[in-house]
């Protein structure tokens, strides 16, 4: 399976983050959509299913993370 670059997985959780917060704000079409755009890319990069699952497995790809820790599974 093709990896992503971390400076790529990093800047998609950046953004979907923001977009979680501006959506929760004003909720505009414009955003769901770009949302959901962030949300497929994330899902295709990490070879998962669901958002949530996604950017648990880009933010385990990052520098720094430890593979072994599976604590933001029980969070």
């Amino acid at each position: 399976m093709l990896m992503a670059h971390p400076v790529v997985l990093s800047n998609l959780i950046e953004q979907y983050e923001t977009l979680r917060v501006l959506h929760a704000e004003n909720g505009s079409a414009e955003v769901r959509q770009r949302m959901d755009d962030l949300a497929y890319t994330l899902c295709v990069s990490t070879g998962t299913r669901d958002v949530d699952t996604a950017l648990i497995a880009a933010r385990h790809q990052l520098p720094g993370a430890r593979p072994e820790d599976d604590s933001v599974l029980m969070a």
